[in-house]
């Protein structure tokens, strides 16, 4: 049987819904829930590498129309190399999360429809990687919202319930801001269509209401992607969760952010660069400085990794900043380095609490000689976290650094440099007391289920396989980013069939490169 690769893109959204509706059904079996999760996300993740592979067959981007309602009126999906890449990157991320919480997850919280909720987040990345309007971006960001407050109190745990309402809170004011960014641009270009935005602000590009419009997204898109002066509410939030949904949204939920940073302004809003380049380079270097000074005050495991979070997007935002193909490239390629690395080590975080009792550094240690295998699988995102070669790591703060060196972008280059190597001492950190001092005596609380090893397993795989293969990836994220910077979005004919792939960009938007 012959699935038409248009149908691909949906099959990423309702999926993963339908599988979590027909999931409802067997409350009451835990075995089934796990199972049921494990294997949906497996065929998602098949879906998204078909995806990904017919994507690169092709030189150009293609849009998916539905229902028959042509753009920019009706709803679209926008395929190219960024998004297709990020999807692929996800469903991974989604499927080693579901081994994962195979291990982790208790009953009560399976019976409490926890499978639901991971398949609603996992289609709420989907989507918002995948569409080709803001609104539905709104939308798909909702449903993110939604699902993720959800797996946040599921544990029905005070501190968990604390942290999820600041969560859902600043979340809540990012939706505002989001909506009202809608609303001034909508009433001003009268379409949200990305295609339609970009070929329309061009003749309109220094009206208010327009760089209002940009203000409010770059607001709302700064909450979600926890970026300075906005980032205060994730690590009060990300450690208080349980360590499958901390990986899980480490590894994701920040990224969607920065992706609609770099699809909006990146393209949409692409005249602003002029504006916004010498505001990013400022917040990408403080957010840097301040996630990685407050990783190294921290001794709690998840904090710890809570505030590189913070300090890692501001390497993204650093390169959206620079505004060339160049920049772009490399940021795209650190995003996917990131995503694996930072889900790996929330998981190695659980095994760590887990075999030590305790994720505060000074009550766990010893587990170099007791749990080897672990140390070793630690020790390799911790590495690439903080550059070291030849890890993914090291070639995707190279590429950034050679981009900020080009453009002379000397100052926040420094600041990356030193950044680094004080992420890494933070890393060691945890090596040096969890696994190096001998053990204070506290008790395991049990071993890990053997499941729980091979997500460790396939992520710390995937990111020595990323280093050896640096420079076919970096190739890929380069495609994506020419598509970004000169065709994105992917034009879209005034006529379109219900369900259609459209290669053509004859439509594209000017090229607008930085001065």
């Amino acid at each position: 049987m012959n699935v038409s690769p248009t149908l691909l893109p949906p099959l990423l959204v309702v999926l993963p819904m339908l599988a979590g509706a027909v999931l409802v059904f067997f409350r009451g079996s835990a075995t089934i829930q796990r199972t049921g999760l494990i294997v949906t996300t497996g065929v998602l993740l098949a879906i998204a590498v078909g995806q990904f592979f017919f994507d690169a067959s092709r030189d150009e981007p293609f849009v998916v129309v539905f229902a028959g309602w042509d753009a920019p009126v009706g709803i679209t999906f926008h395929v190219d190399g960024l998004s297709a890449l990020m999807v692929l990157v996800a469903s991974f991320v989604g499927f080693c999360g579901a081994l994962y919480a195979a291990g982790e997850i208790g009953r009560s919280v399976w019976r409490r429809h926890y499978a639901l909720f991971y398949l609603l987040l996992l289609a709420g990345i989907n989507g918002a990687f995948l569409t080709g309007d803001l609104f539905n971006l709104f939308v798909w960001f909702e449903v993110m919202l939604i699902s993720s407050f959800a797996m946040m109190i599921l544990g029905r745990r005070k501190h968990t319930v604390e942290g999820a309402t600041k969560y859902v809170v600043i979340n809540m004011v990012s939706s505002f801001f989001f909506l009202a960014g809608l609303g001034v641009l909508y009433g001003k270009v009268g379409s949200l269509n990305l295609v339609d935005i970009a070929q329309r602000v061009v003749e309109s590009e220094n009206d208010p209401l327009i760089l209002t419009s940009a203000a409010l997204l770059l607001i709302a898109f700064g909450i979600k992607s926890g970026v300075f002066p906005l980032y205060f509410w994730l690590p009060a939030s990300y450690p208080h969760t349980g360590f499958t949904t901390a990986a899980v949204f480490g590894g994701l939920l920040t990224k969607v952010g920065v992706y609609s940073l770099f699809r909006v302004f990146g393209g949409a809003f692409r005249f602003s660069s002029e504006i916004t380049g010498e505001l990013f380079l400022f917040c990408g270097a403080a957010t840097m400085i301040v996630g990685v000074l407050g990783a190294a005050s921290q001794f709690h495991v998840r904090r710890i990794l809570s505030f590189h979070i913070v300090s890692q997007i501001g390497y993204l935002v650093f390169g959206l900043g620079l505004f060339t193909v160049g920049a772009f490239a490399a940021a795209i390629f650190y995003t996917a380095h990131h995503i694996l690395v930072k889900t790996n080590l929330f998981f190695a975080a659980g095994l760590i609490a887990r075999t030590g009792g305790s994720e505060r550094l000074e009550r766990v240690g010893g587990l170099l000689s007791r749990e080897p295998i672990l140390a070793v699988l630690f020790l390799i995102p911790a590495l690439s976290l903080g550059g070291i070669p030849p890890l993914s790591g090291f070639f995707a703060k190279f590429l950034l650094l050679r981009e900020a060196f080009r453009e002379e972008a000397w100052v926040v280059a420094a600041i990356a440099i030193v950044v680094g190597i004080v992420t890494l001492f933070s890393m060691t950190k945890i090596w040096a007391e969890a696994f190096w001092k001998d053990s204070p005596g506290g008790e395991s609380t049990g071993r890990p289920r053997r499941i729980q090893w091979v997500p460790v397993t396939l992520l710390a795989v995937s990111t020595v396989l990323f280093g050896l293969f640096a420079q076919p990836l970096y190739e890929v994220s380069e495609r994506a980013a020419v598509q970004l910077f000169e065709l994105s979005p992917a034009p879209i004919p005034s006529e379109a069939p219900a369900i259609a792939g459209h290669p053509d960009s004859s439509l594209s938007p000017p090229i607008r490169p930085r001065p």
